[in-house]
Formats: C-alpha cells, sequence, structure tokens
C-alpha cells in the first residue's frame, strides 16, 4: 500500500514540474527579450522634426492637439510602409535645419526646399512636391512683382529659402519671422508692405483667412522640390525612398494629395 501511495505521489510531483516548467516558458516569450517572439517591440521609432504652423503641410489642430497635414499624413503612410514608426516633435523652421545638421532628430518634414547648400550639410529623400516663392501683397498694393519691392518692408520666415532669395536677389528691407503666419499678420496690420514666401502655404493662407484683404503678385520665383531631411550619412534614406516610390504606384500618395490640396498630383 505504502508503494502505491508512493509511486502516485512521484507521478503527481512529476506532472506538477512539468506544467511549472510549460508555464515558465510562456512568460519569457512573451517578455519580449527574444528576437524571434518581441513582435511589435521590434518596430523601431524615430524622432521626426517638423513645424507646427505651415497650413496645409503640418500644423497642431487647435481643438485636438494633434498633428495635421499634407507632410503629416504622407510620412505616416511613408512609416507604415517602411515598417517604421514616427513621432513628432515641433519647433521653429531654423531649429528643424540645425537638427538635421546635428543628427539630433532622424527625420525632418516641414516643406523643405531641396537646395545645393542644404544638402552639403544634411540628406534628402527624393522629391515629394513641387513648390516655389510668391509675393502677397494687400489688395490696393501698387506692387506688382519682385521687381517692385526695393527699399519695401518684405516678411519671410526665418531660414527659409524666400528669405534668402530676397538678401540675395533685392533691396528689400527684409524682416524674418520664426513663424509665417506672423508675417501675414503684420502685413494686414501695415506694418509690412509685402511678403515672400511658398506658393502653397500663401495660396492656402489667404484663402482661409484673407481673400479680402490680401492677393498675390508676380511670377512664381525659384521653383524648387520639398524634399524630407535626415542628418547626413542617415540609413533612413533609402528605405523611405523605396516607400515613397510604393505609394506614389500604388495611388496612396495620389489620395494624400487630393485630399489636401483639392486636385490630382502632376504628372512627372
Amino acid at each position: 500500500m505504502k508503494k502505491k501511495i508512493f509511486g502516485i505521489f512521484i507521478v503527481l510531483l512529476s506532472i506538477a514540474m512539468l506544467v511549472g516548467c510549460g508555464t515558465s516558458e510562456s512568460s519569457s516569450s512573451d517578455s519580449g527579450d527574444g528576437d524571434a517572439d518581441s513582435g511589435s517591440n521590434d518596430v523601431e521609432t524615430y524622432q521626426v522634426a517638423t513645424d507646427a504652423n505651415f497650413q496645409p503641410f503640418e500644423y497642431k489642430n487647435p481643438e485636438t492637439g494633434d498633428m495635421e497635414g499634407f507632410d503629416i499624413e504622407l510620412l505616416r503612410a511613408i512609416a507604415e510602409e517602411a515598417g517604421f514608426e514616427v513621432e513628432f516633435n515641433t519647433m521653429e523652421f531654423d531649429g528643424l535645419l540645425g537638427s538635421m545638421r546635428t543628427g539630433k532628430h532622424d527625420i525632418g518634414v516641414a516643406g523643405i526646399s531641396i537646395t545645393d547648400d542644404r544638402k552639403e550639410e544634411i540628406d534628402f529623400s527624393d522629391k515629394y512636391y513641387d513648390s516655389g516663392l510668391i509675393l502677397a501683397v494687400p489688395q490696393d498694393s501698387d506692387i506688382g512683382s519682385i521687381e517692385d519691392i526695393d527699399g519695401h518692408a518684405v516678411g519671410s520666415r526665418q531660414g527659409s529659402t524666400s528669405e534668402e532669395y530676397l538678401k540675395e536677389n533685392t533691396n528689400a528691407d527684409v524682416n524674418s519671422f520664426p513663424e509665417i503666419v506672423t508675417a501675414y499678420q503684420d502685413l494686414i496690420a501695415g506694418r509690412l508692405d509685402a511678403v515672400l514666401y511658398d506658393l502653397p502655404n500663401v495660396q492656402y493662407y489667404i484663402k482661409e483667412n484673407a481673400p479680402d484683404k490680401l492677393k498675390t503678385v508676380g511670377d512664381i520665383l525659384e521653383g524648387q522640390p520639398y524634399g524630407i531631411a535626415f542628418p547626413k550619412g542617415s540609413e533612413l534614406v533609402e528605405p523611405v525612398n523605396d516607400a515613397l516610390a510604393t505609394l506614389k504606384e500604388n495611388g496612396t500618395y495620389a489620395e494624400i494629395y487630393e485630399k489636401w490640396f483639392g486636385t490630382e498630383p502632376p504628372q512627372e
């Protein structure tokens, strides 16, 4: 009898040890420490430097506090296609370019024009939007083109290609602002005679905020494409370019473009 009881005890002890081992194994797999079983924990999250007020490309929704805009939605789609995640950090445009030069952030997106000077210090993706510069003036202004602004107070954004253009090609009294919205507001208030800035943003601001107060004049200047920026030597350039190409091929890019600009993207 004692032998039988002892035998049953051994069997029960063995089963308990097997169950215990099984539980330990499952916990280890769910912890995400192993390469094979870590799942979403392996997805890399990259820090993105962006602007908080460059409509319709990127801006903070005043009601929700969320970042929205063409650039934001496009970069999220690129990240999903390339298999990584992004976290947006807003800052002034000058600081954004500086963060790319120092490598403080992994990616920069804010309607950044691809220029030869910038390419010496930072890397760019393939172009994703064609832009240019345009003058905005009051409705009753006598300024008709860039040739008329010498001696006038003209606004632009700090660190932008429009600021560079004004300083290198005109004798205007250049007033540069961390946020371009301030320049538009000063133009409406009569503290500036004109504003030179990126065509889509100028058009969007006038349409949404000052259709009866401001207008655009003259030719589109310095046609330059926008690119996604990276610190020099970044390994993200190639996967981002591959993802961007895929989005253009499968129609996702066109859907996002039409949502934010109301028209189909131009044929390349």
